[in-house]
């Protein structure tokens, strides 16, 4: 197992894991929100989820806060929120922090492993600045839905803007591409 498989986790509904739970299986772990203006990526991560599942895939939701408090819910409101909104079916988790002093070290991991995201995320951070919100230089987590594909065996083999839809050929072909090997 890698380092990253080993961090301690807490799943939505209390449960203790790791990613080690998924050994074998490629992931894409996303930072979640409910208020957020790209919450409705949800659905594209779900029909992703929906789509790979059985070829050993699984989107992993991490909400978090850490954006103008677009995270405000507690676990079981946000897991009421998923279900009730967007029908999501893939593994959710306890609520982390992805940027920051209290950074969860799963985050510290992944934006260390992949301290650059593809996709566009320069009009992102023009995006958010226009509104007058100030942005995370990378390699620190720029928005909600920044997502990180991890391979079979747990390395971190992508990171992508969370501007990047879920139904973006980008990430498909990324995702294809890691269930291949």
């Amino acid at each position: 197992m890698s380092a990253i498989q080993d961090i301690p986790l807490r799943t939505i509904t209390g449960g203790q894991t790791n990613l080690g739970a998924y050994s074998g299986q490629v992931l894409l772990v996303v930072n979640v929100a409910s208020k957020c203006g790209l919450t409705p990526q949800y659905e594209g991560l779900e029909k992703l989820h929906e789509q790979f599942r059985d070829q050993g895939f699984s989107v992993l939701g991490f909400p978090a806060n850490d954006f103008l408090g677009q995270e405000p819910g507690t676990d079981e409101e946000i897991a009421q929120f998923c279900a009730s909104t967007f029908d999501v079916q893939f593994p959710m988790f306890s609520k982390i922090a992805v940027t920051g002093d209290d950074k969860h070290p799963l985050y510290r991991e992944l934006t260390s492993a992949a301290p650059h995201a593809e996709g566009e995320p320069e009009k992102q951070r023009e995006r958010l600045q226009g509104f007058g919100i100030a942005t995370n230089d990378e390699p620190e987590i720029l928005w909600n839905f920044e997502k990180f594909l991890v391979s079979k065996d747990g390395e971190v083999v992508g990171r992508f803007a969370p501007n990047l839809d879920p139904g973006d050929e980008r990430l498909s072909a990324a995702v294809e591409r890691e269930l291949a090997r």
